[in-house]
């Protein structure tokens, strides 16, 4: 294996073990730190600023204007829709069941491409469609049964929409997306982003524990938290993942994604946001194989 490639594999790594992490730790700043929309804004402010003064020390591309109008649409509607409704999912469900249905987004993006890119979908393909939403009919179904969230059922279909909007996002902007750096993207992407999500930062200021002027050990620790999600669950992995696809196959990118909800889950259950039951690992099991077999397939 040449240095690229291993670089590759170290950074795609690093990436998704951030993802992972970064489950449970928003899981953590909306338990006891922020509301769902004053995480948002956080996040895009903060992402937006570190962004912007990377690209001051890069080259300047010109961005056209119709492409800049697709690049901020997809903000609202990957950033601030998608986002959102992962916000409000784990704020509902724990973060074992979210980061099961995140691993449907390569199944979420192909039923989207189908419907409007006009992709063919194989047997095969549609065997691996089918094997997912059996994953997430039966974390739905047992939810309210073995779940320990406080609103299992309303969390897990909030995630499920968080990522066919994702999906959606995805494939709007793809043609965009090759044209430009992803430092160029993401200072617009989050830049609208953080506009969009400014009168939710203001209005509900006053509830975010987080800023409530106390500054002990445990505010420090909940600063540190939402550091963790601008700095490196969000800057650093849009920086990785991109720089990964540029010496490894976009199929050995996807398998790595699947390290996400083992690192969320035994993060999760180790810290007591939630508990083993059964239905997870079979769950997994259905989810996990059909995100295989849909980025696998020709």
């Amino acid at each position: 294996m040449n240095n690229n490639k291993l670089q590759a594999h170290s950074a795609i790594l690093m990436a998704n073990i951030i993802f992972g992490l970064g489950v449970p730790v928003t899981k953590s700043l909306l338990t006891s730190w922020v509301t769902p929309m004053g995480y948002m804004f956080l996040r895009c402010i903060g992402a937006a600023l570190i962004f912007w003064i990377v690209s001051l020390f890069m080259p300047r591309e010109k961005v056209a204007r119709r492409d800049l109008v697709v690049i901020m649409a997809g903000g609202l509607l990957g950033i601030v829709v998608s986002q959102s409704l992962t916000a409000w999912a784990l704020k509902f469900t724990t973060p074992v069941y979210f980061s099961l249905i995140a691993t449907l987004t390569p199944i979420a993006t192909l039923i989207m491409a189908v419907l409007f890119a006009h992709e063919k979908m194989s047997g095969l393909k549609l065997f691996g469609v089918l094997l997912g939403i059996a994953g997430a009919v039966l974390m739905v179904l047992l939810g309210s049964t073995f779940g320990s969230g406080s609103n299992d059922v309303l969390g897990i279909s909030l995630a499920v929409l968080s990522v066919l909007t994702w999906a959606v996002y995805l494939i709007i902007t793809k043609n965009v997306s090759a044209r430009y750096s992803e430092v160029t993207q993401m200072k617009y992407v989050f830049l609208i982003s953080a506009i969009a999500t400014l009168p939710w930062g203001i209005a509900e200021f006053p509830q975010q524990k987080l800023f409530s002027g106390y500054f002990g050990a445990e505010s420090w620790w909940g600063i540190s938290q939402m550091l963790f999600i601008v700095v490196f669950a969000t800057v650093l992995g849009y920086f990785a993942i991109p720089y990964a696809m540029k010496s490894l196959k976009a199929t050995t990118v996807s398998i790595y994604t699947n390290l996400q909800p083992v690192v969320a889950s035994l993060v999760a259950i180790g810290v007591g946001q939630d508990v083993f039951s059964w239905d997870k690992p079979v769950a997994a099991i259905l989810v996990l194989v059909s995100a295989w077999l849909v980025t696998q397939s020709k």
